[in-house]
């Protein structure tokens, strides 16, 4: 943690849950980005927290939540883009 208890944002990979959400929120794509755009966000949003899942275990069952909706999302997706090939 930085100084005041803030979290350090020096790092090249979040390693706390809040360090993940922080680093999300400013990948995030626009409102009007293509599904595609959402889809890789999503993908990697999962991964993410899956990630700090087992680097921040204090917020292990929370991370794995994220990453379950994460997950969740990029699948309604794709199921999305399948039934628009057809």
């Amino acid at each position: 943690m930085g100084v005041g208890g803030g979290v350090t944002s020096k790092r090249s990979k979040p390693v706390l849950l809040m360090e993940a959400h922080e680093l999300l929120t400013r990948e995030r794509p626009s409102s009007g980005a293509s599904s595609h755009v959402w889809l890789s966000y999503y993908r990697r949003s999962a991964t993410v927290y899956k990630e700090v899942a087992e680097t921040d275990r204090g917020h292990h069952h929370e991370a794995l939540y994220w990453a379950s909706r994460e997950e969740r999302k990029a699948h309604e997706i794709e199921e999305s883009l399948r039934k628009r090939r057809k």
